[in-house]
Order: structure tokens, then sequence, then C-alpha cells
């Protein structure tokens, strides 16, 4: 992950950041053509006050066979505090397909996102449902 913060300086926590994620997934589903994905690439924009606001960008996704499926993304994020002092930062988007190469060249479709993550650290769990169509 890289990634490069700016803070606004209009009110304390009130950062733009463009970030590069690569996820690796660990327990990827075969989709409806039995391939799993095996790498998948986020390039994107944030505009947060302490962790909450808006996030869109462009995603890449790998497949087995080296097939891409190429998406656009957006949504917010929001962070809560626990009782015990940690804090859980959640992602909800949507995800809409916009063309891949190989077999997927032609594909449409879209998508429910959601992560949790924690960019300090570096972590960040994903989960994803799509509806996808071929268009020749």
């Amino acid at each position: 992950m890289q990634q490069h913060v700016i803070d606004v300086g209009d009110v304390p926590g009130h950062q733009v950041r463009i970030l590069e994620l690569r996820r690796t997934p660990s327990n990827a589903k075969a989709n409806c053509e039995g391939l799993k994905v095996v790498e998948s690439w986020s390039r994107g924009y944030s505009d947060y006050t302490n962790t909450n606001g808006r996030a869109w960008g462009y995603g890449i996704d790998v497949l087995e066979d080296g097939d891409k499926i190429f998406f656009q993304w957006s949504g917010t994020t929001q962070s809560t505090l626990s009782s015990d002092g940690s804090k859980k930062t959640m992602y909800t988007g949507v995800n809409t397909l916009t063309g891949g190469t190989g077999k997927y060249r032609g594909i449409r479709g879209t998508g429910r996102d959601s992560a949790v993550f924690d960019p300090k650290a570096g972590f960040n769990e994903q989960q994803w449902e799509l509806e996808y169509w071929m268009e020749n």
C-alpha cells in the first residue's frame, strides 16, 4: 500500500489522500466461470475528517488465468470508537464494472463492497458481492 496524505487546514483532522492498495485474497471464491481473483488493485482518493467521509477511485481484479476486470468504486467511510477506546473504520460502497481483458472484454455489472481497515497499520479486509453480464 502506498498513500500520500495532505492536511486541508480548515478543521483539525481534515485530510485528502491519494492511495494505491494491492490485495491478495486469501479465501477468494470462484466466479461463474470458475476463476478466482488472485490480485486486486485499487487506486483512488479520499476526503476524510478523522477517517470519516467519502472515497472513490478505480480498480483492477486479476484472475487466475491472467484476465483482468476493470471497475470504478465509490462510497463512504465511517470510524467509530468502542468503549475500550479502540477505533473501527469501515468503508461501504458500490462498484461499477467497466470492462476487462480476454473473455471479460465486454463485462458490465454492479456490486456492493465493504471493508474494515486501518490505513496506519496497513490492514484491509474486504468483502464484495457482484452481479455481472457480458456485452458484445
